[in-house]
C-alpha cells in the first residue's frame, strides 16, 4: 500500500489534485467532501490488474474503476448523502429515450464511452456528464471564465497507480512471484529467446522483447499453460 500511495503523488489522484478539487468547490460555492475508497479500489481494481497480467491478459483498470468504484461505491455513498446525481467529467453523453442510452462524446478525440459500457440503467439515471457536449478547448474556456485555477492544468493520461506507465516494475514490486522465466517462440514454435515472465508482456508489444532480429518482432500471443510468449 505504501508503494501505491507514493505513485499517486505524481498522477491524477495526487494530493495536489485533491487540493485542486477543494479550491474549485470553494470557488463554485459547493460543499467539498473527501471519501476514502482505498480498500475497494485495491480489491476490485489493483488486485485484478495484477491477476490479469499473470494470466497473460491486458486489463483496462479504468473500466473496473468505473464499474466498482465510481458508479457503485461512490454513487451509493452519494445517495446516502441525499444527492440525486453523480456528475462526472467523462466526455460521454447520456441520452434519454425509451431507455437511457450511453453515447460517445462530441469531442471524438476525448471520447470515454468505451470505458463506461458496464453502466446499468439505474446508474445512468443518476449520473450527469455535462462535458459530453463540449470539446476540450470549450471546457478550458468555460473553466477560465469561471475563474477556476485548473483551467490550464496539464492533462494526465497515466493509469493513476502505475508511475511512468512502467507496468513491469509495478508488477514486480507488488507480485514478485510473477517473474517466472520462460521461452519466447516464433510462429513455428521454435524457441528464439527467453522472457522474464508473461506478466510483463502484452499482445501487440514491440519494445522490450529483447531479441535482436533483422525485422521488427511483435508479441502475437501469450500462452500461460506453457508460460510462453509467441512473436
Amino acid at each position: 500500500a505504501e508503494g501505491i500511495e507514493q505513485t499517486f503523488s505524481r498522477t491524477c489522484c495526487s494530493l495536489s489534485a485533491v487540493e485542486d478539487a477543494r479550491r474549485v468547490a470553494s470557488r463554485l460555492g459547493i460543499p467539498h467532501y473527501v471519501l476514502n475508497f482505498k480498500e475497494i479500489f485495491e480489491k476490485t481494481v489493483i488486485d485484478n490488474f495484477i491477476e490479469e497480467y499473470r494470466r497473460g491478459r491486458t486489463p483496462n483498470p479504468c473500466i473496473r474503476c468505473n464499474r466498482f468504484v465510481k458508479f457503485d461505491a461512490l454513487l451509493t455513498k452519494a445517495k446516502s448523502y441525499g444527492a440525486e446525481y453523480v456528475a462526472t467529467g467523462h466526455y460521454s453523453r447520456i441520452i434519454h429515450d425509451e431507455r437511457r442510452l450511453l453515447k460517445r462524446g462530441v469531442d471524438s478525440s476525448k471520447d470515454q464511452s468505451y470505458a463506461l459500457y458496464s453502466m446499468t440503467q439505474d446508474q445512468l439515471a443518476h449520473t450527469l456528464m455535462p462535458l459530453g457536449t463540449l470539446v476540450k478547448d470549450e471546457t478550458r474556456r468555460l473553466a477560465a471564465k469561471l475563474g477556476l485555477a485548473v483551467a490550464s492544468k496539464p492533462e494526465s493520461q497515466e493509469i493513476c497507480f502505475v508511475e511512468n506507465r512502467d507496468y513491469p516494475a509495478f508488477i514486480k514490486r507488488h507480485a514478485p512471484d510473477s517473474a517466472v522465466p520462460g521461452p519466447i517462440l516464433d510462429a513455428d514454435g521454435r524457441e528464439i529467446g527467453r522472457h522474464e515472465g508473461i506478466a510483463f508482456y502484452t499482445i501487440g508489444q514491440r519494445k522490450r522483447i529483447g531479441i535482436a532480429a533483422r525485422e521488427p518482432l511483435y508479441v502475437v500471443d501469450i500462452d500461460p499453460a506453457r508460460n510462453a510468449i509467441i512473436v
